[in-house]
């Protein structure tokens, strides 16, 4: 399966801003976000790929399902699929 045939129920375009602004930014995203849903996020800093991994292993209410490299006219830019497994111990659901 390609990356970009990945469906996906939100998406952020973050390209241009730098760390640690893209997983904070995808972190508010997906608290707002129903378990099973997956964020796509663009980012243009390199720093992002690791970033992503990192919190996917920190987190326990998300699962870093796929990342990938693109690039539009010679811009590089990372693609990051999130999936949200569970809600956050000590929050409420989203009504």
């Amino acid at each position: 399966m390609q990356l970009n045939s990945l469906k996906y129920d939100r998406f952020l375009d973050l390209r241009g801003l730098e760390c640690p602004l893209p997983v904070v930014n995808a972190r508010e995203e997906i608290g707002e976000m129903d378990v099973g849903g997956i964020l796509k996020v663009y980012a243009t800093d390199h720093g992002s790929l690791k970033n992503f991994q990192g919190w996917a292993q920190a987190a326990k209410n998300i699962v870093l399902i796929a990342q990938g490299v693109d690039s539009n006219d010679g811009i590089v830019f990372y693609t990051h699929y999130i999936l949200k497994i569970q809600q956050p111990t000590g929050t409420a659901p989203r009504k």
